[in-house]
């Protein structure tokens, strides 16, 4: 009798905007506007499998490139939002903090402001009409000059907020490798005054010493990843210290190659650091792998009881940004789904 892992409230803090979308979705925005994509966006079944070098992660950046090539308006950025929400709701979670970079899609909607005002206002009415809360992080990205990612903690500064369509944190994303995690420290500065909590990439294609680097130069509160902190036994005494949460995404490190198979993410180690974790499914459109799977590969290939699954939703419900409100009543979620003793028997639904 195994409880329904879609009933257990859940927040999801590690998703990005093109990477939420769905297969269907990219090919029927591909066929509207006559763009040829890479198979491997397509697929429905097969997640990428990449190596953990510069070259896979550049495979992946192609395809994730060619996705994003579909989004050209107003009505397509809308509906990614629209649908990542109506998706984790339907699978019990009730906060959603969608990532999202808008510099990509200013060209089409005349600038960067439109571009995140256009999803914060999706997030805002995505909210309502699904029954989940959603927040955005702005995030800037690794590869590009460091006064560019001032440039978006000014604009997300404008925004923050802790109501639904709000922005809520910060982040910096893609190939960890490249760039200097130290010159992004006056970009989350400014963030963080503003009140936006700081969740920087770190600590998954790189190990331990950059976790400690991204410690020490962007003040987090939650490490998007960070499951390589393990390496370095003082680092996660650190984590604990500063109650570091980790968005932990366990399809998304075998696809990039970080572990070879799934057995071989760290999942129970990290659980008995006592390190809160926010399962996370970061692009599920190529991982082929969403909010719900990670719970399952936590009960089916972990060994996870209940009463741990549990654990994970109420530290990912802990480490959102959610209103106390929300935290409160999923929190109650979370206990009436633990004390339900008819789970899984169909007639005591």
């Amino acid at each position: 009798s195994m409880r329904d892992l879609a009933a257990l409230p859940k927040a999801h803090l590690h998703l990005h905007f093109t990477g939420s979308m769905k297969p269907e979705s990219v090919a029927e925005l591909a066929d509207q506007y006559d763009v040829r994509l890479p198979g491997a966006v397509l697929e429905t079944e097969d997640a990428v499998m990449l190596p953990p070098t510069s070259r896979g992660w550049f495979r992946f950046q192609r395809l994730y490139d060619a996705a994003r090539a579909c989004v050209r308006g107003e009505a397509d950025m809308r509906r990614v939002v629209d649908e990542a929400a109506a998706g984790d709701a339907a699978v019990g979670g009730g906060r959603m903090e969608i990532q999202v970079d808008p510099t990509s899609y200013a060209p089409f909607v005349g600038g960067i402001t439109p571009a995140l005002e256009i999803i914060l206002d999706e997030a805002k009415s995505a909210s309502a009409r699904h029954g989940i809360s959603v927040g955005v992080i702005v995030a800037a990205s690794r590869m590009r000059h460091p006064l560019e990612a001032r440039v978006l903690a000014r604009l997300a500064a404008k925004y923050a907020g802790d109501a639904d369509g709000e922005v809520v944190g910060f982040g910096l994303s893609n190939d960890e490798r490249q760039g200097r995690t130290s010159e992004f420290a006056p970009a989350f500065a400014i963030a963080q005054r503003a009140g936006l909590i700081s969740v920087p990439h770190g600590g998954e294609l790189l190990g331990a010493d950059h976790v400690e680097v991204v410690l020490d130069k962007l003040a987090p509160q939650r490490l998007g990843h960070g499951v390589r902190a393990l390496e370095d036994p003082r680092l996660v005494d650190r984590l604990l210290e500063a109650d570091v949460a980790l968005e932990v995404n366990p399809a998304s490190n075998v696809s990039l190659g970080v572990f070879e198979d799934i057995t071989k993410v760290p999942l129970a180690e990290l659980y008995d650091t006592g390190l809160k974790i926010a399962l996370g499914s970061d692009d599920p459109l190529l991982f082929k792998s969403r909010l719900n799977e990670q719970y399952e590969i936590a009960r089916n290939v972990h060994g996870f009881s209940d009463d741990q699954l549990a654990r994970l939703a109420l530290d990912s419900i802990a480490a959102s940004t959610a209103r106390e409100e929300t935290k409160k009543t999923m929190r109650s979620g979370v206990a009436a789904w633990l004390s339900d003793d008819s789970a899984g028997n169909p007639d005591g639904k």
